[in-house]
């Protein structure tokens, strides 16, 4: 029996299969729903959200350490937290398998960036593989941990967005029950030492010269010859849009183990063909290792080493061909991505756009919409936690250019709090920074889909658990005014802003109200009209940016179907034309 499952539904089905018992994970797009899918196996396993992706890799690597089957999974730009215990952690070697989930994000449709992080698995010295499509994200989970445990290694498992979220057919296979071992301390190992990473380092370097070996036979290479005219060598989604361009003669290496890479086997391949191509989406990852290798290739001189790949983008880079397109005959209106309808963080961006003066250091999230028009509420925005360290920058800089017109104000969302924004928080107040730290709490990690943490209350597996209070980590820290303020009442919005610029000790605002998807939760859940008498079409309502208000004849309109009843554009009418039904 086969069943249609995304490419993270599969990899989840995978690890269980693979006999995984802890997993630990940050959700991020597009690698969230791979955790989402693993509750289903809580007899089994056990799966948790950290609180950041360099805690969800020293959780797992631990629990490898102890002697069980571990699993962790970021997005790509979550590799960049999580480096620093993931490259020591190949010097050291594992105990039981231990698997790292990268999810790239090409084309970068949720991301700050679209880093290529196959680079990782070099620089850190560690085993990759890459799946291409559903079936193969659940057969090569499990061959990733058998390598692991080979060559005592951690393996990066490297997926993209097309993959995780593109559905084929998956046939179930037997779950594999690995026995775990007695744990022994074993201090040489895994007290990283300077002497002991010394002793490490050549014993890594044969591993290397092991698994290339190892790669020319590896069954996740898979070799088709179809003629000696053109070969091709790929990986990952980029395999299935070469196989939809190139001629039914054309041969091609279809590679899963991607590092290290098995140039023999590549050599071979190509001593049998009269041209070959490399087919790989972002940078020449395959091709620099293979033309450093003497091998003859075409690649980047062809395919853009920018977004995306499909099969239209490649058959015009090799053959010049353009693929039929039809125009449908209604075109689609251009939606940008805006808060939703009674967001709660839509009062706090309206409220901070109306001075001008305000710099405004924001930071990964839902409220990364809070620098679009017409709210124009942000400065900047650079990564996790940055909102608040980003912003420590550059209120010193305007206090060594003696520029006392600007006020900073650094945001995070909850989840980022817990995430990297405490050591930002940290920094404020001991380097005496001239800043407004301001977590916007919605209670959930809104932007990968409704995800809990730490101040949620609840855990991955649906267990009650502690929720770790904002406030008073602030004010452990030495926050001496904390300010809690409900978002959508502007005008304590306001009061909560002045009150904390006029603060004489250190001072930190919370913004607090539920996000309205939050499904545990019961809302009090309205519509607000317009008297289209009363309405002077000031527009004022519009400058809130909600996507249920738009004007029509001349008049606010409001789309009762979009509408909650946040009532924000109600405080904002000066002429009272818009009211909550039932008020």
């Amino acid at each position: 029996m086969k069943h249609l499952m995304s490419g993270n539904e599969a990899a989840a089905r995978g690890a269980y299969e693979a006999g995984v018992k802890v997993c630990s994970a940050y959700p991020g797009t597009p690698s969230t729903e791979i955790f989402e899918n693993l509750p289903q196996y809580k007899d089994s396993l056990y799966c948790e959200w950290a609180p950041n992706e360099k805690v969800a890799a020293e959780v797992a690597y631990g629990a490898s350490i102890a002697g069980v089957r571990a699993l962790c999974s970021m997005k790509h730009v979550g590799l960049n937290v999580a480096a620093d215990p993931i490259f020591t952690a190949t010097y050291n070697g594992v105990g039981k398998g231990f698997v790292i989930v990268s999810a790239d994000d090409p084309d970068m449709h949720s991301s700050q960036n679209e880093q290529d992080n196959r680079y990782y698995a070099k620089a850190a010295k560690m085993a990759m593989i890459e799946p291409s499509d559903s079936q193969e994200s659940k057969d090569f989970m499990k061959e990733a941990f058998a390598i692991s445990e080979k060559f005592d290694i951690p393996v990066l498992f490297r997926t993209t967005t097309r993959v995780c979220h593109s559905k084929s057919l998956v046939e179930f296979g037997d779950v594999v029950e690995t026995e775990p071992y007695e744990y022994k301390r074993n201090v040489f190992k895994y007290v990283s030492a300077p002497a002991n990473a010394k002793a490490h380092h050549p014993v890594l370097e044969q591993k290397l010269r092991d698994m290339a070996e190892y790669a020319c036979t590896s069954p996740l290479n898979k070799l088709e010859m179809n003629g000696s005219k053109i070969g091709v060598v790929t990986a990952s989604v980029a395999y299935q849009y070469a196989k939809e361009v190139f001629p039914e003669d054309t041969s091609f290496l279809k590679l899963g183990f991607t590092y290290p890479l098995p140039m023999n086997l590549i050599k071979d391949f190509a001593s049998k063909v009269e041209t070959l191509y490399v087919i790989e989406e972002l940078e020449p990852f395959m091709e620099e290792q293979i033309k450093a290798a003497g091998v003859k290739c075409i690649g980047k001189e062809l395919i853009p080493n920018i977004y995306e790949l499909n099969p239209e983008i490649v058959a015009k880079s090799i053959f010049g061909t353009e693929a039929e397109t039809k125009e449908l005959a209604v075109k689609a209106v251009g939606r940008p991505p805006v808060l939703c309808p009674g967001c709660p963080h839509r009062g706090f961006f309206y409220t901070m756009s109306k001075n001008k003066s305000f710099v405004i250091s924001g930071d990964i999230g839902c409220y990364t919409l809070g620098s679009a028009k017409p709210l124009c509420a942000m400065d900047s925005v650079v990564c996790m936690g940055g909102g608040f360290s980003v912003g420590m920058g550059m209120s010193k800089a305007f206090d060594m250019l003696g520029d006392t017109s600007k006020k900073v104000f650094g945001i995070v969302g909850d989840s980022t709090f817990f995430h990297s924004g405490m050591t930002g928080a940290a920094e404020i107040l001991y380097n005496k920074g001239n800043i407004i730290p301001v977590v916007l709490d919605n209670s959930i990690t809104g932007m990968t889909g409704q995800q809990e943490n730490p101040g949620s209350g609840e855990t991955l597996m649906g267990e009650p658990a502690p929720s770790i209070s904002i406030e008073k980590v602030l004010e452990a820290f030495g926050y001496q005014n904390v300010i809690i303020v409900d978002p959508q009442d502007l005008t304590a919005m306001q009061k909560a802003v002045d009150d904390a610029l006029a603060s004489e000790v250190p001072a930190a605002i919370i913004t607090r109200r539920p996000c309205l998807l939050i499904k545990r939760i019961k809302h009090d859940i309205g519509k607000c009209t317009v008297d289209s008498e009363k309405c002077r079409s000031c527009k004022k309502c519009l400058k809130v940016g909600c996507p249920a208000i738009f004007m029509k004849d001349g008049k606010a309109t409001i789309d009762t179907t979009l509408c909650v009843g946040c009532t924000v554009c109600n405080q904002v009418c000066p002429f009272g034309a818009i009211e909550k039904e039932g008020k």
